[in-house]
């Protein structure tokens, strides 16, 4: 295959990924459910989808697995599943926009995790658009126009969402540690450990639904599962600019999701702190320089 249309399936397949990924926390609110049973349901039919799939592969048995790389995928997994944990607890006393939102500062905390404790450089611009994200997060928590006082229990929503983002982060760097392992083998221990965790804080004696069954065995197959698959078979044939861009796709259709079905519009402050966090991230992800942004303005100035 030519490697243009190599990059343009790619790349299609990566907006479908982060399409479906959008619309989870719409999964999660439809379930009905408190958010340790959707992620230890979620963890379950995960795990079983990313077995029969390695195993159909071929990636199982993994001859490279080692204890060293089964305790750092355990460590992320249990880090992943408390990020998810978080969020669906999030969205269940703020919104899907503002939880999807707030989440995306999470690869801030990755440079500061690196910086703290892996002794990486971290450069001006990036403590600015470091800098520049959490004022984004201000606004889009609704403190950015707050004229009245402050609902706690939503504070409390985007403080726990911080916590998530963080241990999303924690994951991520753990997963850089792991090589080449298959994504797929390391999503597999991960969701695995998810089973592990909360299983004993699950009331197995709940009545769940079927229409509820229907949306957990989404979360699992769909998001945990196909989306996955999809997203990491894309990953390796685009640059880093092109999957920056694409990432948006996921808060882009969370939030048109919480709007059109919801009924949650974004204010004034919320969509203030949206674009802020956005423009932060692809600006550290893509390595813009605001002292040439600065030295422009001044030429502009001058001129």
């Amino acid at each position: 295959m030519p490697a243009s249309i190599a990059r343009r399936s790619a790349t299609i397949k990566l907006a479908i990924g982060m399409a479906i990924i959008g619309t989870v926390g719409a999964f999660g609110v439809e379930s009905g459910l408190d958010a340790v049973t959707i992620v230890f349901w979620r963890s379950v039919f995960g795990t079983v989808f990313l077995l029969v799939w390695c195993l159909i592969f071929g990636y199982l048995p993994d001859r490279s697995l080692s204890l060293r790389k089964l305790t750092l995928s355990a460590a992320a997994g249990s880090c992943l599943v408390l990020s998810w944990a978080a969020f669906f607890a999030a969205i269940s006393v703020t919104s899907i926009a503002t939880t999807t939102i707030v989440f995306h500062i999470q690869p801030f905390f990755v440079v500061l995790i690196g910086a703290l404790f892996l002794k990486e450089r971290v450069t001006r611009d990036q403590l600015l658009w470091m800098t520049a994200a959490f004022v984004g997060v201000i606004f889009a928590s609704g403190l950015g126009w707050s004229s009245g006082s402050v609902d706690r229990v939503w504070m409390l929503g985007i403080g726990v969402t911080v916590l998530g983002a963080l241990c999303y982060a924690i994951t991520a760097v753990l997963g850089k540690k792991l090589g080449e392992q298959r994504p797929e083998v390391t999503s597999l221990c991960q969701t695995a450990m998810g089973v592990l965790i909360f299983a004993p804080f699950v009331h197995f004696g709940q009545s769940i639904s079927l229409p509820s069954w229907g949306w957990l065995l989404g979360i699992g197959i769909i998001h945990t599962g196909i989306a996955w698959v999809i997203i990491y078979s894309a990953y390796p044939q685009l640059s880093t600019p092109v999957i920056g861009m694409l990432s948006f796709i996921y808060p882009i259709v969370a939030v048109v999701i919480d709007w059109a079905i919801y009924d949650h519009p974004l204010g004034l402050s919320q969509a203030t702190g949206m674009l802020l966090i956005a423009i932060s991230t692809l600006g550290a992800r893509l390595g813009w320089r605001i002292r040439m942004l600065t030295g422009a303005t001044a030429k502009i100035g001058r001129g």
